[in-house]
């Protein structure tokens, strides 16, 4: 075959640095625009960004050439400094993230998914949104070292 074809979207779940909820609904829909434009600048292809006060949730179409762990740590550098210039607060993400796989046929309702957030944590905290994930996608953790 003399080309390659993909198609490689990843769901990608990070929160705050100790779950502080400091990403505020005056200031949240510019810093997904702001984190949408760095992946793009990085050639990486935004699907859908959301998410509330302690978390966000990527959704993004990546070539084959990408490294997960440089992409999430670009996204998290130049928004920690957009954040920190922008709102003057002491701000971190947390160390880690999960990744998780998502089909073509499952972008549409990981769309919406990530769009409803604010709908979904008035009946769920983030821990128990991301120990389905885990438990979804068969990855096992030890709950000592999750938090």
């Amino acid at each position: 075959m003399p080309s390659t074809h993909t198609s490689l979207h990843i769901h990608i779940v990070f929160s705050t640095k100790a779950r502080v909820p400091l990403i505020e609904t005056a200031w949240r829909s510019d810093l997904h625009a702001y984190k949408g434009g760095c992946l793009k600048r990085l050639d990486a292809f935004p699907q859908e960004i959301g998410g509330v006060a302690d978390h966000v949730h990527l959704l993004l179409r990546i070539k084959p050439v990408h490294a997960i762990a440089d992409l999430v740590k670009e996204a998290k550098r130049l928004s920690t400094e957009w954040i920190r210039d922008s709102r003057h607060i002491q701000f971190a993400w947390q160390e880690g993230y999960g990744a998780f796989s998502v089909s073509k046929s499952a972008v549409l309702s990981v769309r919406e998914y990530i769009q409803e957030q604010e709908k979904h944590h008035q009946k769920r905290t983030f821990q128990e949104e991301y120990r389905e994930f885990l438990e979804k996608h068969g990855i096992d953790f030890d709950e000592r070292y999750l938090w």
